[in-house]
This record gives C-alpha cells, sequence and structure tokens, in this order.
C-alpha cells in the first residue's frame, strides 16, 4: 500500500487575493480528506521572489482543523535558519494540535540570501543543521538540557510543551547530494526523496542511503516521494494543461540556482519535456497510477506526496487532480 500525501503549494502570484489563495488550500486538504489522503505537508522558503509564500508553522495550524485523522508535517522546514528552542515548541504544539500525528520534514536549505538575511554565515549551514538537531532531540526528551555547543548555548532548559509523540515526532530528512543523503541515513528517520532529480538518480541515491542504513544497523523504515502531479482525463490536456504553470515554477528554481544543488548529471536547463521525464507525475489515471507503481517497484516507495499546483493554477483544476488521485489512482496503489 502507497499512503497518498498532499504537498501544500504555498506559493502564489503577489498580485493574487491572498486571503482567497489560502481559502483555496483550506478547501484542497477537505477535498483531499474525503477522497483518502493520509498525509498534508506544507513547506517553507524565505524571499521567494517572484512569488509570495504561506510560512508552514502557521499554516498547518489552520489546516489541522481540516485534516482530523490524517497526519500533517514541515515538507521541509529550513531548520539552519531557526532556533532549536522555538523548533521544539511548535513542534510539540503542532503535535499536540494533531493529536500525535505530525511529521518533522527538515532540510539544509541551500540558497546563499536567506541565509544571509537572517544574519547568518552561509558557510556555517551544515553544522548548524547537525547542532540544531542534535538539541532538539534532547529538548524532546522532556529532561533539563545543558548543551555547550558552536552555534546553540543552553543551560538547564525544559521545553514547556512536552511532544504527544515519544520520543519525539518522526523527522523526515530532505537531501540532495550523496553526502547530504548518507547524513540523512545516520540522523533521521527517513530521507524525504528530492522532488526535483530524475528516477534514476533517486535510485542510485537510495542505494547509498540503505548501505549506510545497514552500517549502523538501522532499519529503513518509511520511504518517502515527492513529485510534482497533474492529473486529466487524458494525457495530452495534461501537459498541456500543466506545462504553462509549473514551466514558469522550475525557472524560477533556475533563478534560485536549485539545480545547482542538484547531485551531478542533473538540470533544469531542459525542454519542458525533457524535465518532466521521470521526474513529474503528469497524465491521465491510468498513467499516473502505473508510474507510482514503477516508483514502488524500483524505490520500494511507502509514501508519496503530491504537489499539485503551481503560481496561478486555476483551482477548479487543483481540485480536479486531487479528486482523480484519490478516486482514480489511490485505489490501484492498494494492490
Amino acid at each position: 500500500m502507497i499512503r497518498l500525501g498532499l504537498g501544500l503549494s504555498v506559493q502564489h502570484p503577489p498580485g493574487d487575493s491572498q486571503a482567497e489563495r489560502f481559502r483555496d488550500h483550506v478547501e484542497q486538504v477537505r477535498l483531499a480528506r474525503a477522497v483518502g489522503f493520509d498525509l498534508v505537508f506544507a513547506s517553507q522558503h524565505y524571499l521567494s521572489h517572484p512569488f509570495t509564500y504561506f510560512q508552514p508553522f502557521p499554516t498547518l495550524g489552520r489546516i489541522a482543523a481540516e485534516a482530523d485523522g490524517m497526519t500533517i508535517g514541515t515538507g521541509i522546514l529550513l531548520l539552519p535558519l531557526h532556533q532549536p528552542l522555538d523548533v521544539a515548541e511548535q513542534v510539540a504544539t503542532l503535535d499536540v494540535i494533531s493529536g500525535g500525528r505530525f511529521i518533522f520534514g527538515v532540510g539544509l536549505g541551500y540558497r546563499d540570501a536567506e541565509t544571509e538575511a537572517m544574519n547568518l554565515n552561509p558557510k556555517e549551514r551544515v553544522s548548524r543543521y547537525v547542532e540544531a538537531l542534535e538539541v532538539l532531540d534532547r529538548l524532546w526528551s522532556g529532561e533539563p538540557v545543558t548543551y555547550e555547543g558552536r552555534h546553540f548555548r543552553l543551560k538547564d532548559v525544559r521545553i514547556s510543551l512536552p511532544t504527544l509523540q515519544r520520543p519525539r515526532p518522526p523527522i523526515w530528512m530532505a537531501a540532495n547530494g550523496d553526502v547530504a543523503v548518507r547524513r540523512a541515513a545516520r540522523m533521521a528517520d527517513a530521507w524525504f526523496m528530492n522532488p526535483h532529480s530524475t528516477l534514476a538518480t533517486i535510485e542510485r541515491q537510495l542505494a547509498l542511503f540503505r548501505a549506510e542504513r545497514a552500517a549502523i544497523r538501522r532499519p529503513m523504515g518509511e520511504v518517502p516521494l515527492i513529485r510534482e502531479c497533474y492529473v486529466a482525463p487524458d494525457a495530452a490536456t495534461a501537459y498541456a494543461e500543466a506545462q504553462p504553470y509549473l514551466e514558469p515554477k522550475y525557472e524560477a528554481y533556475r533563478s534560485w540556482e536549485q539545480d545547482k544543488a542538484l547531485p551531478a548529471g542533473e538540470s533544469f536547463d531542459l525542454s519542458f519535456e525533457a524535465l518532466a521525464r521521470d521526474r513529474f507525475l503528469l497524465g491521465d489515471p491510468a498513467r499516473v497510477a502505473d508510474e507510482l507503481l514503477r516508483y514502488r517497484e524500483r524505490l520500494g516507495i511507502t509514501a508519496v506526496i503530491v504537489r499539485a499546483q503551481w503560481p496561478g493554477l486555476p483551482q477548479a483544476r487543483v481540485l480536479r487532480t486531487i479528486r482523480l488521485l484519490g478516486e482514480r489512482v489511490l485505489p490501484r496503489l492498494g494492490l
């Protein structure tokens, strides 16, 4: 069985009514829950020109009211930009609000502009990341924490609200490069597989992840995949309707130098057809289901989180994709 999740596409054109766009997300989650989705995630970026961006903690706090019985999570939070004490208490609050159904998705980040705007040194991103995870793990124990690190210092600090899940919520770690994938194997419960890499790259890196897990004698657990997804009654319509919205999003990613953070051999400097191949889930329900079954066969995925909206895409088309996934695709994934 592959669990189905919705990755809220919280980027929008700045000229839109942002209140209406947020109401769209609420409607999307209501429908996703009704048609059988199990998970819903919200991501994070700052300085997201040329788009707006809803931040994940308040977004998930509101969405939780519509997601009863679903698991919610950050997918992902840019942990090096935050103080771990604040993150520990925010996550504990969301874990309680969700009834112990929270996944802490984290990532290193790759944009120097975000890091520098926080008055932080991009060269210290990795060391802050590792320290923050260590501090979080200790804070969530509920015991007083004294910590003397390079970036964070605590003296006899106990968080005010423990997480409902014990010892803590699951940590799903995003990772692009091979070194980061191995780090995820050592420090997280699952690798939040890169939504921008092709199947061949993910398959190669998953082998690295599995080998590292075996070396430290830790079981695999969840194998979650994120993918851009658009479903229409026929494949030609899916490609034609998705391209005007998905292509500009990846042009923005190129301007943010996202593709420079990808493994060797990956690039966004491609035609849309080439960019979509083995990277996006576009097509009619049968084709999308077949693609997901292929991912399960080659990767052993246990969950897929779809991003079904891009800036400017009409809400009716987003809802159609969600409905077709729940009603026409999901039943085939349990076979």
